[in-house]
């Protein structure tokens, strides 16, 4: 490997971060691999394609990147994958996209027959364009992304867009409102290509070599050529029928998943859209297709919306967007213009920072909105693979590997295998050698025990369970997109909900208002439309401050601001296209009372506070600006004027503390705190509400320029909203489900934190007698260093007071913590070392952004937790997508920002999902066990045979390989899952304790018996060297076999032998006692006799086998080359084979499943877990716990530290006579650049 001056990082930071090494072609070594290749028969070839690293390495020299001809990347992630780049050169008159060329860029040759003095014409990568003076720019393309060289850095890197330039909103509106020419779109089009998601659907052929070069399937071609040569034509045939049948599926599954995400990108992403063209300071609109749009075009968004093409911000005019093919939710947005002037104009613009101001490609605008006729413009900022919904299609077109550890351990399975294969390849040879057998039946009978030493079956068998279990959930309305994560939901160990539409009902009843009157807080109300509130300023805001449109006549928008608005009793009314053409300063949407209830007010109301409007009528109050919710801001604002007033108003609801915080101190009631948190206790959702009356002086559009923090400050505290959430039917009984199967829960939430913890109590993620913790930070400020401070919350069954049992509550693990998204940003930054601490007895987390649901679920997954997310799919994408299994509660059922999206609105899908994932999960492992037995037992069998130069014969691997095995594979998939999570979780790994010894144990089994009837049927009286007139059968049946033994020709490979048919019948019982005793049903799958194929198919062959033994067909021994023994021997053998089925089924049911399991694997489990010292210790107990000492010791499996990180974090912090902190101590940052922490 090249030092760190040879290699560079690029995408630092980003999911996709890859090293990189430069190479050039080494002549000699291209040579030698020439050789190779020939020597070896085109193997040396296959394997440098299947190692993309020994490719390189072993026809490249290593060299600069500068220098470079051909890239060698490599994945920083844990799956560290490989990848092989060839770099190309392109001319193009400037270095950058956004490098000032106008006097260099001249017009495009149109169809090659013009010529300007240019002096070279170049195809770039993306089309061919004519210029005057070119450079060299090096480039390469890897997963649909093209990286550039940059000759400053000394690296390459990939342009995203407009962002690259690092441009702040205001500058957006001053240099990229009046659009490009169509020389510099020409220009830009070189770097950044034509503005498409292009998913390439692949020629069958093209996709057939690809399946074909697979290493099974090439592993398989060697087989089939071997026993072509041994004259095996049945078998062969047979698995080539099987391989072509399995070929096929893959291919049309493949393509079949091509052909759905071409349509589904396909669809509106070439449309006609209309495209401003600047020209000195002068623009035109023009026609054009979206495929030609580049960063720094501007578009028109028609009045009746569009889907959008591109990724592009809304600078001028307001859109109605709805994001749900990102989101998963179909609920419509409002998209405001980005800011031009104020603090927030000076704000670097980003995609993710400037979500509410930017329409994000694949989203469709339902409506726009606009003044005196003006257009709604929007600047392109990215396009092609860069969009929010290029990204996601990349992510599916090029997804990460899926690590699961069952997987990495059947390859080391396999490799095991392979070494015992290797040992019957030596044996062979020698004993071949050693009987003088003819070269060329040495090298075949050879490589034969290494074709029957892997079963070519397996990744079928394999897959079998995946697809039964994908057509289970499919059945309970759970839709799944990556069915390899079926067998990862079988290990989840914590779960991550949201709490709003996922714990809780997705709408909000309004419980009650509380309005604030003179600094003091008035008795709440419980309507909000009753007369006497018809005119204050408290239901002027609830009117006003939302994000509601009417679409074809019905309200739409987000359904707090739907519920909250309904309570008003309000109407709302837009203005038309032709009334905004019209008028100049027409507000786009009016709010009004019904008049009945405004004369009404009018009547009673004889002296009005003075925070209220005045009464004149008409009561209409228009809404001339709109500052979105904000996740980030936690508020959102508008700015309103009432018919016939001189003054606007601005409205402001959000969070109670962030109002609060932007309030005149003096307005905000001193009760605030204790009334908020009197509230949030009870679990109700709180929103307070502000107003501040603007200054007479500031026009129409004055407002429209101004920034949200020139408004948002100042506000007169109104009151709160008290909003009440209740939680869904089926959430309590799911989580005491998931907590009896030792199932940790997490709730992660946007919402308040008492709000978050009230529910958690109310649900049973928190027990009543279970403390909670809240773990608050502050950022350094001045000189004083970051903080946490940890807070003590009242506990409902006992008195605060009450310290001794707050301590037996700690000592005994019973508490929680509870952690805000600010506290989980400055811990992340300042604390990293308590990170891990927190999380481990976190439950509750409130006030979390996007971002850091998916940085938490990172951090589980860092602690070597199984992470199963699940959500509504709004704010939660990043997670859903960034757990093992991530489960959406979406009704779309193609949403693409999770493997499983349920149909059904409600948790109860989780353990439903977690049930199969076991099912399939133990499937696996007994699949993959009977598969690796089957492969041992036929190993034993030829071994045995060779010793005497003979072997199985064509149709008795016939009759193995497909009426046994490849039945009972299949069948024994099928076992549904059990009706009830337990507490016990299936294994992950192949190399642990039980499943070994299961192997183990049946592989010395069946040894045993296959040798003991080996040696048992040469000691015979009746046994001799088996020839065409031998006659060991009882006199009755002579004639019978003397004809048939007179028909039979000489058997050149002795196959017809009394060893053979011995073990044959011996083996072939085997199979199906090992596929039995693997084939466990509770406490994870159904009982294998509810699996009646599976039961039909034991059944059926164990009749079809006792039958031709007891009672021979001549024309079925024929056919399976099977020779006449005498009945006692027969009898023999059926004794044989019983006892070998008992023997199996006592070392698996009652060696392992009851005692090791019991005393030895499940008591090693139970150590990381405190015991409670006041149970008092039974005498069965008392000797089930010395047993376990004994078997843990001989099993070396006593004080064995754990493996995984959380439990052994568990194990740290029981010891740590200081952990948790106590009630309201403070740790502090000991210095602000290192990790260090102090208690106060």
């Amino acid at each position: 490997m090249g030092t760190s001056e040879e290699m560079k990082l690029i995408n630092r930071g980003l999911e996709d971060e890859m090293v990189v090494w430069g190479y050039r072609p080494c002549l000699w070594k291209k040579i030698l691999v020439g050789v190779g290749v020939v020597c070896s028969g085109g193997l040396l070839l296959l394997l440098l394609y299947w190692l993309p690293e020994w490719g390189v390495k072993s026809t490249c020299t290593q060299t600069s990147l500068r220098d470079a001809q051909t890239l060698l990347l490599r994945t920083t992630d844990e799956f560290r994958q490989w990848f092989r780049a060839k770099v190309q050169v392109m001319l193009a008159p400037g270095l950058r996209p956004f490098s000032d060329v106008d006097q260099k860029l001249n017009t495009p040759l149109p169809n090659g027959d013009r010529d300007h003095g240019v002096q070279s014409v170049h195809e770039g990568p993306h089309g061919k364009f004519l210029y005057s003076e070119d450079v060299q720019i090096r480039y390469f393309s890897h997963h649909s992304a093209t990286y550039y060289w940059n000759d400053v850095t000394q690296d390459f890197e990939s342009y995203q867009g407009l962002e690259d330039v690092k441009a702040s909103c205001a500058h957006i509106h001053l240099d990229h409102s009046s659009g490009l020419s169509k020389t510099l779109q020409d220009y830009r089009r070189l770097f950044f290509g034509e503005n498409e998601i292009a998913v390439r659907v692949p020629s069958l052929f093209k996709l057939l070599i690809k399946e074909v070069l697979n290493p099974f399937y090439i592993f398989q071609l060697f087989s089939v050529a071997l026993w072509s040569a041994e004259n095996y034509y049945y078998y062969a045939s047979a698995i080539v029928f099987m391989s072509v049948i399995s070929i096929a599926t893959s291919l049309y599954t493949i393509k079949k998943q091509y052909v759905m995400l071409h349509d589904m990108v396909a669809a509106h992403s070439v449309v006609r859209v209309s495209v401003c063209r600047g020209n000195k300071g002068m623009f035109h609109i023009e026609q054009a297709m979206s495929t030609e749009l580049v960063p720094g075009d501007v578009i028109i968004i028609p009045t009746n919306g569009m889907i959008m093409p591109c990724d592009a911000v809304l600078f001028h005019g307001t859109c109605v967007v709805n994001e749900s093919m990102l989101t998963g939710e179909s609920v419509p947005v409002t998209k405001t213009s980005l800011p031009s002037s104020g603090e927030e104009a000076s704000e670097i613009y980003s995609t993710e920072d400037h979500k509410r101001h930017t329409l994000f490609c694949g989203t469709h605008v339902i409506q726009t909105r606009f003044y005196a006729g003006e257009l709604v413009k929007a600047v392109v900022v990215r396009t092609g693979f860069s969009t929010e919904k290029g990204q996601l299609v990349r992510s599916i077109l090029y997804p990460k590997p899926t690590d699961f550890k069952l997987y990495r351990d059947a390859y080391l399975f396999l490799l095991c295998l392979v070494g015992v294969a290797g040992i019957g390849f030596i044996y062979t040879i020698v004993l071949s050698i050693i009987s003088k057998v003819p070269a060329k039946t040495i090298i075949i009978e050879s490589l034969d025990i290494v074709t029957i030493t892997i079963p070519p079956a397996l990744p079928a068998a394999m897959t079998a369970g995946i697809v039964y279990a994908q057509r289970r959930l499919k059945r309970i309305g759970i839709f799944c997109i990556s069915p390899q994560r079926i067998n990862m939901c079988g290990q989840l160990n914590v779960v991550c909900f949201d709490k709003t539409g996922t714990l809780t009902e997705d709408g909000l009843d309004l419980w009650g208002v509380q309005r604030a009157v003179n600094g003091s807080f008035s008795p709440p109300q419980s309507e909000a439309s009753e007369v006497n509130l018809v005119n204050t300023s408290f239901v002027a805001c609830m009117a006003t401050c939302h994000s509601l449109t009417k679409i074809e006549g019905e309200l739409s928008g987000d359904p707090l601001d739907l519920k909250m608005f309904a309570a008003t009793g309000w109407i709302l009314e837009e203005a038309t296209e032709e009334e905004t053409t019209l008028h100049n300063r027409l507000m786009p949407t009016v709010v009004r009372p019904p008049k009945r209830s405004v004369s009404g007010a009018n009547q009673n109301n004889s002296a009005v506070h003075d925070m209220e409007l005045s009464e004149s009528l008409p009561y209409e109050i228009g809404i001339v600006r709109q500052f979105p919710f904000s996740s980030a801001l936690q508020r959102m604002s508008v700015v309103v004027r009432r018919l016939g007033e001189k003054h606007m108003d601005a409205f402001m609801k959000g969070a109670p503390e962030v109002v609060a915080n932007l309030c005149k101190p003096h307005t905000v009631p001193q009760s605030f705190t204790g009334i908020l948190e009197g509230y949030t206790g009870q679990g109700f959702r709180v929103i307070a509400l502000a107003h501040r009356q603007l200054e007479s002086k500031l026009s129409w559009h004055k407002v429209q320029s101004l920034g949200r923090d020139a408004i948002e400050t100042d506000m007169e505290f109104l009151g709160l909203i008290i909003m009440q959430n209740k939680i869904k039917q089926q959430t309590a009984g799911v989580l005491c489900e998931l907590r009896q199967a030792n199932i940790r829960t997490l709730m992660v939430t946007g919402d308040n934190m008492l709000t978050a913890i009230s529910v958690a109590r109310d649900c049973g993620m928190v027990r009543p007698q279970e403390r909670v913790i809240i773990v608050d930070a502050a950022p350094p400020k001045d000189f004083y260093p970051a903080s946490i401070t940890w807070h003590y919350t009242d506990n409902p069954t006992q008195t605060v007071g009450d310290s001794q049992s707050t301590e037996i509550n700690l000592e005994e693990g019973t508490y929680h913590f509870a952690v805000s998204g600010k506290a989980f940003s400055i811990i992340n930054e300042h604390f990293p070392h308590m990170v891990p601490k927190v999380v481990l007895r976190a439950t509750v987390f409130a006030r979390m952004a996007p971002d850091q649901k998916t940085q938490l679920v990172e951090i589980l997954q860092s602690m070597d937790y199984i992470v199963g997310m699940c959500g509504d799919g709004a704010n939660d994408c990043g997670a859903l997508k960034r757990a093992h299994s991530g489960i959406s509660l979406s009704e779309l059922e193609a949403s693409v920002a999770s493997p499983f999206t349920s149909s059904t609105s409600n948790i109860s899908c989780v353990p439903n999902l977690i049930r199969e994932g076991r099912a399939a999960l133990i499937t696996s492992f007994c699949v993959f066990k009977f598969m690796a037995l089957y492969s041992i037992i036929q190993y034993i069998s030829v071994i045995l045979l060779y010793w005497i130069l003979s072997n199985l014969g064509d149709f008795q691997f016939l009759f193995i390989d497909i009426v046994i095995i490849l039945i009972i594979a299949f069948t024994m998939s099928l076992n549904p899952s059990w009706k009830e999570l337990v507490w016990r979780r299936p294994p992950s790994s192949l190399i642990s304790g039980p499943l070994l010894f299961s192997v183990l144990t049946q592989i010395l089994t069946c040894l045993v018996f296959q040798v003991l009837a080996f040696l048992l049927v040469q000691k015979q009286s009746w046994y001799e060297t088996w020839t065409p007139q031998s006659d060991a059968c009882n006199v009755s049946r002579f004639s019978l076999f003397e004809i048939l033994n007179e028909t039979t020709p000489h058997d050149h490979k002795n196959i017809r032998n009394y060893e053979n048919t011995t073990l044959f019948y011996v083996s072939s019982f085997q199979y199906l006692a090992v596929a039995i005793v693997f084939s466990k049903g509770k406490p994870f799958r159904q009982p294998s006799y509810k699996n009646w194929p599976f039961m039909l198919s034991c059944i059926g062959l164990y009749s079809f086998l006792l039958f031709i033994m007891l009672y021979p067909v001549p024309a079925i021994d024929s056919f399976l080359e099977i020779v006449c023994v005498p009945h006692d021997w027969r009898v023999t053998l059926v004794v044989i084979v019983m006892a070998n089925a008992a023997v199996s089924l006592m070392l698996e049911i009652f060696l392992l499943d009851i005692v090791l399991w019991k005393l030895v694997f499940r008591g090693n489990q139970g150590a990381n877990h405190p015991r409670d010292p006041s149970s008092t210790e039974t005498p069965q107990s008392a000797n089930n716990r010395w047993g376990s000492c004994c078997l843990s010791r001989l099993f070396c499996q006593r004080n064995k530290p754990p493996k995984v990180l959380y439990r052994h974090l568990a194990l740290e912090l029981q010891e740590d006579p200081d952990w948790p902190p106590k009630h309201c101590t403070t740790t502090v940052a000991r210095d602000p650049l290192s990790c260090g922490s102090a208690a106060l």
